[in-house]
């Protein structure tokens, strides 16, 4: 299988400058990578947890997916779907939130954000927590477990819905796979340089503080209109400015080759005016992105060829998920009565197999062992600060057979250990 990577936007608003450079423009990119299979989708199941005007999230969606086309996504080589266009991905949810544990979910940081929120203006500490907030990362963890993604593109704050999409795939590999894993366990991948975009005032570009540039929304003059109110210092014309810190300059890095970077820097400590950094500011993006809004104009003046072409991603989707899907009731018991298969016959085919059981002990480390079929420690593994760590050890183990710089204790004979080893990679 090729590699696998998972993008999604929620739909609840226009984009800005900061969504193109954290996550649309690196993921364009890396969906034309050899080997690499993409999927890119509007969450707008996501976007009912959050919003109820639902003018608002049709129209969000249409032009998120219209700005991924508009920016360069070829839709011919990845998959490009509606949420709500995939009825399998809340068919797994459920499966996955029955193997999930509440307190798991009591952990989510959205969730405890909200109940701090309630305690501190007095209110009860569940009085704006709906199910939909709650079991969000179960959501999440569908859309990514339904594709089997081995890279999802986030940002920090959502890094521990990565982990915790990880967790539940490893609890229902371990109870329903029988010797096999059915869910690739999904790394989460944070960009270091360029994850987060200054908005006009040097936060967070983020529309809750008023501070975006945005992208295509309100044409040329809207774009120059919001560069003009970026916060700079009070260094008039002709006096070196310190380029270390400003805005404005992060975000022509996030636009310039690293001979423009320097240049730029270099014009500024020369003296360069506010004003006409901004001039260039803006001529460096509108160069890049003019092309690209009059392509999303287009489109949303016409939504059949918009809805045309995720028809064609959902079915794309659909032939993907479907298999899976199949294969997951089966594997918790939702099966025809004419299916051979049973509980018991699962059970025992089960227990004929050594197992690798991952833990965490108190110390807050992390653990994995392997017994054999009839329940005899084979190996303990030594401690890792990630849960990730110890999985990645568990998988290479299971499909190279014995690695002679693992870093376990063993407890039996190599001859036992590689025996054991080879049942997961006949199985």
């Amino acid at each position: 299988m090729s590699h696998r990577v998972l993008t999604g936007i929620t739909t609840t608003g226009t984009l800005h400058l900061g969504n193109y450079v954290g996550a649309i423009r690196p993921a364009i990119e890396a969906s034309r990578a050899p080997g690499v299979e993409s999927f890119f989708f509007m969450a707008d199941f996501h976007a009912l947890i959050k919003c109820d005007e639902p003018d608002r999230i049709a129209h969000s969606s249409r032009s998120i997916a219209a700005t991924w086309v508009a920016a360069g996504l070829d839709t011919n080589r990845v998959t490009l779907y509606r949420q709500s266009d995939i009825p399998e991905i809340p068919e797994l949810t459920w499966l996955l939130t029955c193997v999930t544990a509440k307190g798991q979910m009591n952990r989510a940081h959205a969730y405890k954000a909200a109940v701090d929120a309630a305690v501190a203006a007095g209110e009860e500490p569940d009085a704006h927590v709906s199910m939909g907030l709650f079991s969000y990362p179960v959501l999440m963890a569908a859309d990514i477990l339904m594709f089997n993604a081995h890279r999802v593109p986030v940002g920090k704050d959502q890094v521990q819905h990565i982990e915790m999409a990880r967790d539940v795939a490893q609890r229902f590999n371990h109870l329903f796979g029988r010797g096999q894993d059915l869910f690739v366990l999904p790394e989460a991948q944070v960009d270091a340089e360029m994850e987060l975009l200054p908005g006009l005032d040097g936060r967070k570009m983020s529309k809750s503080y008023d501070n975006v540039v945005p992208l295509f929304e309100g044409g040329a003059q809207a774009l120059k209109d919001a560069i003009a109110r970026i916060v700079t210092d009070s260094k008039l014309p002709g006096e070196p400015k310190d380029p270390q810190g400003q805005a404005l300059v992060t975000i022509y890095d996030a636009f310039a080759t690293p001979e423009q970077r320097t240049a730029f820097r270099a014009a500024l400590r020369a003296g360069l005016a506010w004003g006409e950094a901004k001039q260039q500011l803006f001529a460096l993006i509108d160069g890049q992105i003019g092309p690209m809004r009059a392509r999303y104009e287009s489109l949303m003046a016409n939504p059949a060829e918009l809805e045309a072409i995720l028809q064609d991603g959902a079915a794309k989707a659909r032939a993907i998920a479907g298999p899976v899907l199949r294969q997951l009731r089966e594997a918790v018991g939702l099966r025809p009565y004419t299916a051979t298969a049973t509980t018991a016959t699962a059970k025992a085919e089960k227990a004929a197999l050594p197992v690798f059981k991952q833990y965490r002990e108190t110390d807050g480390k992390f653990y994995f062992k392997l017994l054999s079929a009839g329940g005899e420690l084979l190996l303990q593994s030594d401690a890792f600060e990630q849960g990730r760590d110890a999985g990645q050890w568990v998988a290479r183990l299971k499909r190279e057979g014995w690695v002679a710089d693992a870093p376990v204790q063993r407890s039996a004979s190599d001859a036992d250990i590689a025996a054991a080893l080879a049942a997961f990679q006949d199985a």
